[in-house]
This record gives C-alpha cells, structure tokens and sequence, in this order.
C-alpha cells in the first residue's frame, strides 16, 4: 500500500493539472483559431471607448467606478465628463453605457483581451474631429458636452464606425461561436447608431449653435472625414444625400446608411484604426488613442511603424 500512495498522488495532481487546463481553455476560449481570436480582440478597444463615452456623459463616471473589473487596470480616460443632457437623452445614453459594458463583458469571456487603453474623450479631441471634417476651426471649438445636440453629433461619431468593423470582420471569421458573438455585438451597435441617427434626423435642419450650420450638415461632413481617413471610398453617407445616393435612388434622406442595395458598409481593422486615430494612417496614434488600440492586430501596425522609422 505504501509503494501506490505516490502513485495515487501523482495521479492526483496530473488529474487536477489537466481540470485547470480545461477550465483555462473554456474561460478564454482557447479552441477557437488564432485569427478568430486576434478579430475578437480588436473591437475591444472600441468597446472600451464608447462604454466609457456613454457612461461619463450620462452618469459622471466611468469603468472604474462602476465595473473596475473591466478596466482591467488600464490608465483611466482623459477629458471624459458628464454632459448636459435632458431627461430623454440622458437616459437613452445611460442604457447605451450598459449596453458597451455587456459587450465588453462578453468578449473578454471569450478572448483574454487586454486592459483599457488610454482614451482621449476630451473636448480637444472631439473639436479637432469636427474642426478637420469642416477644414477650418470652428469659433468657439466644439464641445460634445454642452448639451443634447452637440452630444448626439459626437456619438455620431463613435457606434457607427464599430458598426462597420463588426461587419467586415464576420465573414472572415472561422469559428461559428465568433460569428455568433460578432452578429450579437452588431446587432446592438446598429441599434445604437439607428437610435443617434433617427434623433438626429428629427432635427435635421436645426442650426447647431453658435455656428449657423445645420445638423444635417455636421453629419454629412463628420461622414465625409470618414470616408477620407479610411481611404477605401465611400462607405459612409450623412442623414441628407443626392436621391440617387438614397435607398433605392429614389430618397434624399437617409435615417440609415447602406450601400445601393440598402446593406451596412463593411470596414477592416486597418479602416477603422485609420479613422479612429484621425491620422489616416494605421500605425500613427492620435485621436481618441493617443498611445495607439491594443491587441495584436493593432500592435502589429504600431510595431511596422516603429521599424520603419528606425530604419529611417
């Protein structure tokens, strides 16, 4: 009997190894491909970003008040705040920040992830969009903040192009389980930008003030600063287009955006990176991530960058 106990409790621990493996693997995911993986990871950050801008706006704070576990100890954003909103808006954006934080919720129970990257949700930030998509500053700068409309037109800014990534990132997925989360995800971040939009559109020709131009006219030109730092054509349009450029060519507006045949526009990561860093270039920080997106597919660009100004 004595010579079976060290076998027993080599048995033992191989068995209790093997059960942490396992566990492992289902928490994070493990049997899904590697490229799955990495397109899962990346639309993290975005989710990082708008779970934070819906929840400062609306409530005054962020992850690290409200679910620290999330944030994974990750450099808290910059220049975030609460907004001046009405009743309706605010409550309409309070359920926008719960909804970013399921979905960051889910992605990392299927991918390990990363910790927040640091955000810059500033009034800087958002005026130097709306000051690049005029081609001039704007007197006074633009400040998302400041109340209902000014607030919708810099959400305007943010589901829609995580909209377009989701789509392009489904059919490249391998795994049905990553397709499954990925159609989940979009579904709501359409939702969310159908709701900004079609709030929008209820005040499209209002003059945003003090700035005598209209919100139509903010949405077509946040949409055209889009297109040009994704330089991949048009796959943006504002809520007021050329009929032929609505559904069916038949409508000037356009409370949903699609291509001819009224289908979601799709964007890669490098796109979207592109936009969101305001640079046009996906290995060149700025924007709303001024030390760049985490994950290996946006590493992989900051790193090629890096390289080449080395060699340089």
């Amino acid at each position: 009997m004595a010579q079976q106990r060290p076998t027993i409790a080599a048995a033992l621990t191989i068995s209790f190894c093997l059960l942490m493996q396992l566990c492992s693997c289902s928490l994070f995911s493990h049997d899904l491909p590697k490229s799955d993986v990495n397109m899962l990871e990346f639309p993290l950050n975005l989710e990082y970003l708008e779970a934070e801008f819906f929840s400062w706006a609306a409530l005054g704070k962020g992850l690290d008040e409200l679910e620290p576990d999330l944030a994974k100890g990750g450099p808290p954003p910059i220049g975030a705040k609460k907004a001046k909103l009405s009743d309706v808006v605010r409550d309409i954006v309070e359920q926008f920040a719960y909804q970013e934080f399921g979905h960051v919720r889910a992605i990392q129970s299927s991918v390990p992830g990363f910790p927040r990257p640091l955000l810059d949700l500033s009034e800087k930030s958002f005026a130097t969009i709306m000051d690049d998509a005029f081609g001039k500053p704007l007197n006074p700068p633009f400040d998302p903040y400041a109340n209902d409309i000014n607030y919708l037109l810099a959400a305007y800014v943010v589901p829609y192009v995580g909209l377009t990534g989701y789509v392009g990132a489904n059919p490249k997925l391998e795994s049905p389980k990553s397709r499954k989360l990925v159609a989940g995800l979009l579904g709501v971040e359409s939702g969310q930008d159908a709701v900004i939009r079609a709030l929008l559109y209820e005040r499209k020709m209002e003059k945003v003030e003090p700035y005598d131009i209209t919100v139509a006219e903010f949405t077509n030109k946040i949409s055209e600063l889009r297109n040009k730092l994704g330089s991949k054509g048009v796959k943006d349009k504002g809520l007021l287009v050329e009929p032929e450029l609505g559904a069916e060519g038949k409508t000037s507006g356009n409370i949903l955006a699609g291509d001819k045949n009224s289908l979601s526009f799709e964007r890669t990561p490098e796109e979207v990176l592109r936009i969101v860093y305001g640079s046009g270039d996906e290995g060149k920080p700025g924007g709303f991530y001024p030390k760049g997106a985490d994950g290996h597919i946006a590493k992989s660009h900051l790193e090629h960058e890096s390289f080449i100004s080395m060699v340089l």
